[in-house]
């Protein structure tokens, strides 16, 4: 998708605003009541809206529940319009009309600075790029989860379609009863009015069907009962008595499963094997080669009667491996060329304010740092897995994907059909983090459900396949300089990086047709540097996108997972240069950002900042904003054993309207784990072409006796909702490292902190 946001955003530049194509309206994405599927006495009032034979309400859900909390928020946002209690609200899977793809991800791919986006007369390059590739992400309709981008993508479409949907049923409740609509109310799904008259939703969804909604209003702020109220996760109960189904318990009749192996040299192929072994065991069905598919290593997979029997014939396979034709990967080698490359190659410039030159060359002394950041692994809890059954020219697919229309796209293209005789279930994902946005794993399933006769095959990676053949958040370094003057003031910043671009190595695997045979500049690979709150006067942000050919991927936080590593840690190297408490030093440099000053100055005065600690703890903090919400982190470190001990996080952020406080306050605390987990451990080495890590033992997770007490704080906001999932995860790392400089006196540039 970033390459056509690009050409698009070029051609509003020059002023070809292609004639003719109108801008849709904002009620566009509504969309037809016959995209709903029905069951008998159902009543379908839109793309997104139905009444069930009982009353209850039935949404249409395009996005994907991976721990998020997304199939309770976005319930709520159609219950408070309806008026109907969160528990009435039912869910079912969505279609694949553009209706339900996801705008606001595609627009928040858009490089341009928060200046240029809050200003008051927008520049005409960012008000026709916006337009433009909104146009484009309703057309296309991709509808893929990620981003932290589901409430905000439908915080607007989704109330709008229960308004509209409310406003036909009391429609319908005047005609019938003929009294003025003015007077009826709704109170629980049920229409009223004073002289006594009542009726359920359900009883008026027929007549509501063929009601034209009027002039459709949104609830006021103030009218408000469920929005911004605690309330219970509808996926819990079913999690907890285990009739919850991710993709590992998809159990369709008569069902073979399938493990695989793959080269073990990333790129490598298979250059001989012989199954004979295999096939020769008990329980032992098929051995299937797999090609190189969606960005996937080459290998072969085993068909078994279970999962024992397939993993048993796997290990019986002889094979031998080759290398990539390009020779073999070595991620010290890689680092080593990431830190050439900053001193030969200047890359794309984001952003630039002032004269950098012209202030570095009359500062009293300069200010200079080189960070790094290791390639890291996703490490869902569950592993990639898929099951498909490939019949009659048909396909179904049942799958824990980010990314329907991308799986079902890949599905119908390895299969030879088309997507329309493509059916796909989405699961519960168990950890998603990016990694489902791939789509290697259903092009495999399908592959080997193409050998087995009809039947539906059950592919299961195993952790140490999942652990060495993952797309990787890239490695990455990063060059910072800063000016400082003869009164010890700081007025300059810049910042050179090197590493891969994501997006384009991401099109090129799930979107070939958009693909090109040149990369356009991508904004994850600079993102939380360019746009960063801090005002200093002279400012230079620039990457060079590299092509290291180790697989990448988008990883929790994207750009901003390491980013902000880079950067606040380097604020709090200024800090010190220039004798200044570290959150004296940024509130000094946030006088233009009130919103980003005021999570600093909160989480500060809730981790008492300043004040007394226990012997042997030093605090960090960090500030940090992504995906449209501001995060500030205060950390307490010790050291046990030579190694950091991180016993409290106090978590502030400012994501915009709250739709469920409880969710957000999960999401920060998951987020904490997850960041800290790869701040003092995570690491992917690669040696010979093979990748080092294979399991938990030597790619160890936060275990719950090393968690700290995680403490969050929500700023009341009545801007629109900004993103949770991932804006938690940026700030973990340097304030553990800045808190770690202020115990030891040493400052770690490099991560893992705990190596």
């Amino acid at each position: 998708m970033r390459r056509r946001t690009w050409l698009l955003s070029a051609a509003g530049g020059a002023g070809a605003l292609l004639v003719g194509w109108s801008i849709l309206p904002a009620r566009s994405r509504l969309g037809s009541p016959d995209l709903m599927r029905l069951e008998p006495g159902d009543i379908a009032l839109n793309g997104w809206i139905k009444i069930a034979a009982d009353g209850s309400v039935v949404l249409a859900m395009p996005r994907s529940e991976m721990g998020q909390g997304v199939y309770t928020a976005l319930p709520m946002l159609a219950a408070e319009e309806l008026d109907v209690p969160l528990s009435s609200v039912r869910i079912e899977q969505a279609g694949f009309d553009a209706i339900y793809g996801n705008v606001a991800m595609l627009e928040e791919s858009l490089p341009f600075h928060p200046d240029e986006l809050a200003a008051d007369a927008q520049p005409f390059k960012v008000r026709a790029a916006r337009w433009m590739v909104g146009k484009v992400a309703r057309e296309l309709g991709i509808n893929a989860t990620g981003g932290s981008s589901s409430v905000a993508d439908l915080w607007d479409v989704l109330r709008m379609a229960a308004a509209s949907a409310r406003s036909s049923l009391l429609g319908a409740a005047s005609r019938q009863w003929k009294l003025p609509l003015a007077e009826l109310s709704v109170k629980d799904g049920v229409v009223s009015h004073p002289s006594g008259r009542s009726a359920r939703y359900g009883e008026l969804a027929k007549s509501a069907s063929g009601t034209p909604p009027g002039d459709v209003t949104l609830k006021a702020r103030k009218d408000w009962t469920l929005i911004g109220q605690p309330a219970p996760r509808l996926d819990v109960p079913a999690k907890v008595d285990g009739s919850a189904r991710f993709g590992l318990d998809t159990r369709p009749p008569g069902l073979l499963y399938a493990a695989i192996r793959l080269c073990p040299m990333l790129g490598g192929a298979v250059e001989a094997m012989d199954g004979s072994a295999a096939l020769g065991l008990p329980g032992v069905q098929q051995l299937v080669p797999l090609p190189a598919c969606a960005g996937s290593t080459a290998g072969f997979a085993v068909v078994g009667k279970t999962t024992w029997h397939a993993r048993q014939g796997v290990q019986a396979v002889q094979v031998s491996w080759q290398q990539r034709p390009a020779g073999a990967l070595d991620s010290k080698q890689i680092e080593s060329r990431l830190r050439s490359v900053l001193e030969t190659e200047k890359g794309t410039t984001f952003y630039s304010l002032g004269d950098i030159d012209a202030a570095e060359a009359r500062a009293a002394h300069l200010v200079q740092a080189t960070y790094h950041a290791p390639y890291l692994a996703h490490a869902t809890m569950e592993p990639m897995n898929c099951t498909a059954q490939v019949q009659g020219g048909k396909v179904e697919v049942w799958a824990p994907t980010q990314a329907p229309a991308m799986a079902r796209a890949i599905a119908a293209k390895v299969a030879g059909v088309s997507p329309d005789d493509v059916t796909l279930h989405v699961t519960l994902l168990g950890g998603g983090f990016g990694r489902r946005l791939e789509v290697d794993y259903v092009a495999q399933a399908v592959h080997v459900a193409m050998a087995c006769g009809g039947r539906p095959v059950q592919l299961a990676w195993s952790r140490e396949e999942d652990t060495t053949h993952d797309f990787y958040r890239p490695m990455n370094v990063a060059n910072l300089r800063a000016a400082v003057d003869g009164q010890g003031q700081v007025q300059s910043l810049r910042i050179h990086s090197a590493g891969d671009a994501i997006t384009p190595r991401w099109m090129a695997r799930t979107l070939p047709s958009l693909a090109g045979p040149f990369d356009l500049p991508d904004k994850t690979t600079d993102e939380g540097l360019f746009d960063q709150p801090y005002g200093f006067a002279h400012q230079h942000m620039a990457h060079v996108a590299t092509r290291m050919g180790v697989p990448v991927g988008y990883w929790r936080s994207v750009g901003h997972s390491h980013n902000a590593f880079f950067i606040e840690s380097f604020m709090d190297e200024l800090a010190v240069q220039t004798h200044q408490d570290p959150v004296e030093f940024r509130r000094g440099l946030l006088k233009q950002a009130p919103r980003h000053l005021a999570v600093l100055d909160l989480a500060a005065a809730k981790a008492g900042w300043g004040g007394a600690l226990a012997a042997g703890r030093a605090r960090g903090i960090a500030l940090h904003e992504s995906f449209g919400s501001i995060v500030a982190q205060v950390v307490e470190v010790s050291l046990q054993d030579g190694a950091p001990r991180v016993h409290r996080v106090v978590c502030v952020i400012d994501c915009g309207t709250v739709v469920n406080p409880d969710i957000v306050t999960q999401q920060l605390q998951g987020a904490v784990i997850f960041g800290l987990t790869a701040a003092l451990y995570s690491t992917i080495d690669i040696e010979a072409g093979r990748v080092q890590q294979r399991n938990f033992p030597n790619y160890p997770m936060v275990k719950l006796a090393q968690a700290p007490q995680v403490e969050s704080w929500i700023v009341p906001s009545e801007r629109a909702p900004g993103g949770v999932g991932e804006p938690g995860v940026p700030p973990l790392a340097p304030a553990v490292g800045n808190a770690l400089f202020r115990l030891t006196g040493k400052r770690a540039r490099a991560l893992p902190l705990g190596a």
